[in-house]
């Protein structure tokens, strides 16, 4: 079934009430203190914040992320905390109509009393809550007090009163709570990360005044989108404390300058919630584009409530226009599954996405902005916010819109089965509109997932025999299922975000069986839990990948934060506590290394060995995926981050820290990518473009490991098309290696254009352990260029094949980045790497350490 997205996106969400503070004069951001509940002692408390975070904070708990410390922490959990609130107001802060407190995110059961009144009680970290708290104010001192009631004692007898064990895998305890409570799933442990059950007010609150009327939400709807207009519509919600005549004014304007007055009209609000839905044009539309794509333009559009002629309140949004279609439906080859971008499709390559710390407070606006650098520096196009972590600060979709990479939302559910009472339900639809609501006017939002892997776990996971449920039980659980994932959460969308792409579960196909590869999206795990090498990449192809990944240790760097050289051992207690995939983990790692490469010869050449594993095996996963275009339109591969210090699939270590995995992904997902790949004893080689129009020349070359070529041949004049793979050149291999062993031949091509060499790739027809390679002399220069303060550059020279070349700092920052890494060199071949740090180049001289694939082998 085909679904059409016209929707107006939100980029820069700002409601600004001229009455209302801003978060710098908001009286809530500070001056908060904590307590735990049975004992009454208040400390001071850090907000927004989490239990752990403020303990830590007074060092009355270890690091959990430290050592063996995450079990020294789980005490926090079970018991109930208070956070409080002094201040002051003067008789004229409570002459306003109304005075309200914004909660904007409450981690999770929250009683909330203001002057000893209880004025609210909160049951998901996901819904922001608004109360008009003037009629509990009063002129002198006033009290702020939260209660948060532990998630384990809360939930408990939710679980000790089921008849049933929910079969939520993921959930790190003997028991599984976390399917009761409407928090982080993540917060109770996954296979990347630690359980730490949070409390706390994990997002701001803020004290609001105003007078007669403030706008609450607007939407900006497409209506139609052409060349020609726009049609729109601003659905504005207003709430009234004083019914009466009103102006609602619609302004615009583009980096270009202001646009002509966009809509102007009377309105008679009544007292409370009022919903106004005002059509307005923008001409000649300038269209928001994905990276790589085009501009990701946004327009500023502005609505401003007026009386008396004197605007009183105003809503500031800056807004993309375009047009997203995702098309899963029937064809010949089975069920397809691409985007469509304005009407062109367009192939996804990106990553899954998890939250970036357990303690989310400590996610800065700086983080945001740094992974989306990441993501561009990276060539994506679109990141998956898993259903097992939360639905992002508005940042995060802020600097999507701008950045132009799409956002496949899942809804926050994955692994399991959950309840279906009409409480968990209500609290459920509650918390879908309030997150469709925030989101839904983002022009990187494309589509929205209604969990992870449960649909496909009902079918294929063993669930009713394993957990010996009944036919009873068992047909109760799928009904239950069907009422959430296919009506409540599908007709929230519908309700809130007419025409959205919503489906019930990713992936749509297992990948136990070939059909499965034929149909939408797949999750393919047979590389890691099926134990099946690297090459099942190149056969397990789906129409659109959405999972797949691979394990590595973080560098040495990362392991130094929570490792002594005592616990270098990757059975170490310390490593095993950091490996949070046991039943696999670490042994999976071992295996497969031996499998493609020689022994190291200790713990630091593990690790690096680890990373270059990884990196090869996704790589080929990438360039399987890319080479199937069209019939495979997306790779998103398991996961980009993480939220803690240990071995896990990212390309990006929890500092930020680039793994060789995220090189390799930055040079996959280029816009044009050379690909080799041996097909029914023939060497093909495939040119897949993007965008890239025009004529290209391939050079292929093979040579010997001293760099003497032994086979050459050129492609002149090859045309290539957008959104394309061609197989352009193949060759039978024993014409390449002229019968010399292929243990000893590099296979390397070229892509020219306009007479400059620009992407390249090298192949080898044998696994790396089959290699003898030389201990290659690496000539090493340091120096500044021009005005580039911000940057050393090292030029590396080599008389051998140097493969893998990783550069590392000792006592590295890890804002110090390099931009090219774990690369191969040629004999002969000289390169310069661009290193972003202040300091000077001698001084990275001789802290530069160069590692190769030959210097960390056991000889």
């Amino acid at each position: 079934m085909k679904y059409i997205l016209l929707t107006a996106c939100l980029f820069l969400t700002i409601l600004t009430n001229l009455a209302a503070q801003d978060n710098a004069n908001n009286p809530m951001a500070s001056g908060w203190e904590f307590s735990r509940a049975d004992e009454g002692i208040w400390r001071p408390a850090t907000l927004p914040g989490t239990v752990h975070t403020d303990l830590l904070a007074l060092k009355l708990i270890p690091d959990p992320f430290v050592g063996t410390n995450e079990k020294a922490v789980q005490w926090v959990d079970k018991k109930d905390w208070q956070y409080r609130k002094k201040w002051k107001l003067k008789k004229a802060d409570l002459n306003f109509d109304v005075v309200e407190l914004e909660f904007k995110g409450l981690d999770t059961y929250a009683d909330v009393y203001l002057n000893n009144h209880l004025i609210l009680q909160s049951a998901n970290m996901f819904v922001s809550h608004i109360v008009n708290v003037k009629e509990w104010l009063v002129a002198g001192d006033n009290e702020l007090r939260i209660l948060f009631k532990s998630p384990v004692k809360t939930d408990m007898p939710k679980f000790l009163q089921d008849s049933i064990i929910y079969p939520a895998g993921n959930d790190a305890s003997d028991i599984p709570l976390s399917i009761y409570a409407r928090k982080a799933p993540y917060h109770y442990g996954w296979d990347w990360g630690p359980r730490l059950v949070t409390s706390g007010i994990w997002r701001p609150v803020y004290l609001h005044s105003w007078n007669k009327a403030t706008i609450r939400d607007v939407y900006w709807q497409q209506v139609k989108l052409d060349s020609a207009q726009a049609d729109m519509q601003a659905e504005v919600t207003i709430e009234a404390a004083v019914a009466g005549e009103y102006t609602l004014q619609l302004q615009g304007k583009n980096p270009h300058g202001l646009l002509p007055e966009l809509a102007k009209k009377p309105v008679s609000l009544q007292a409370g919630i009022n919903v106004l839905k005002v059509p307005f044009v923008i001409n000649k539309p300038i269209l928001w584009w994905p990276a790589g794509m085009g501009d990701a333009f946004l327009y500023e559009l502005q609505a401003n409530l007026q009386s008396s002629k004197r605007t009183i309140t105003t809503s500031k949004n800056s807004v993309g226009l375009r047009t997203i279609e995702v098309v899963n439906k029937p064809d010949s080859l089975g069920e397809s599954f691409y985007v469509k971008v304005n009407g062109r499709p367009v192939f996804m390559k990106g990553a899954n996405y998890i939250p970036q710390d357990n303690f989310l407070p400590r996610v800065t606006a700086a983080k945001q902005r740094k992974l989306f650098q990441d993501m561009v520096e990276s060539n994506f196009n679109m990141v998956r916010v898993w259903g097992g972590g939360i639905y992002e600060d508005d940042i995060f979709y802020q600097l999507a819109d701008q950045k132009g990479i799409l956002v496949w939302q899942d809804f926050m559910f994955a692994c399991t089965l959950y309840p279906s009472d009409p409480a968990f339900l209500e609290n459920v639809q509650q918390e879908a509109a309030d997150n469709i609501r925030r989101l839904r006017n983002h022009a990187a939002l494309a589509l929205w997932c209604g969990n992870n892997e449960v649909g496909v776990a009902i079918k294929n996971w063993g669930w009713e025999s394993g957990y010996a449920y009944t036919n009873t039980q068992w047909q109760s659980l799928l009904r239950g299922y069907d009422k959430l994932f296919k009506e409540i959460l599908p007709q929230q969308v519908a309700t809130y975000q007419p025409g959205a792409f919503y489906f019930h579960s990713s992936p749509i196909s297992n990948w136990g069986r070939v059909e499965d590869f034929t149909k939408g999206d797949n999750h393919y795990w047979g590389v890691w839990h099926g134990m099946e090498w690297f090459e099942a990449f190149n056969t397990h192809i789906p129409r659109f990948m959405s999972e797949y990944g691979f394990q590595s240790f973080p560098s040495m760097e990362t392991i130094r934060t929570f490792a002594t050289k005592e616990d270098y051992d990757i059975f170490s207690n310390v490593m095993q506590s950091h490996q949070k995939s046991p039943a696999k983990g670490n042994t999976a790692i071992k295996t497969y290394m031996l499998h493609y490469y020689r022994e190291p010869k200790d713990f630091p050449s593990f690790v690096y060995l680890s990373q270059v594993l990884q990196a090869e095996g996704m790589k080929m996963a990438i360039e399987a995926h890319r080479r199937a275009m069209p019939y495979c339109m997306g790779t998103l591969y398991w996961q980009l981050n993480d939220c803690w210090p240990g071995a896990s699939w990212s390309g990006r270590e929890y500092s930020g820290r680039w793994k060789a995995l995220q090189y390799y992904v930055k040079e996959a997902f280029k816009p044009r990518l050379i690909s080799n790949v041996i097909e029914k004893g023939q060497l093909s080689t495939y040119i897949v473009t993007d965008e890239y129009q025009g004529a290209v020349s391939l050079m292929m070359t093979a040579m010997d490991l001293s760099g003497k070529v032994i086979w050459k041949d050129e492609l002149k004049d090859i045309v290539l098309n957008s959104n394309a793979s061609v197989k352009v050149h193949a060759i039978d291999t024993a014409a390449i290696l002229k019968g010399k062993k292929p243990t000893t031949i590099i296979f390397y091509t070229q892509l020219r254009i306009d007479n400059k060499d620009m992407e390249r790739n090298i192949f080898y027809f044998v696994a790396a352990k089959e290699m003898n390679l030389e201990t290659p002399h690496l000539e090493v220069v340091t120096s500044k260029a021009g005005n580039d303060r911000e940057a050393v550059y090292i030029r590396l020279k080599t008389d051998k094949l140097a493969r893998n070349i990783c550069l590392s700092l000792d006592n590295a920052l890890a804002s110090e980045h390099f931009e090219e890494n774990y690369f191969d060199l040629l004999p002969g071949e000289t390169r310069t790497i661009r290193l972003q740090t202040k300091q000077l180049p001698e001084i990275i001289q001789q802290a530069l350490k160069i590692t190769t694939l030959e210097s960390s082998y056991k000889h």
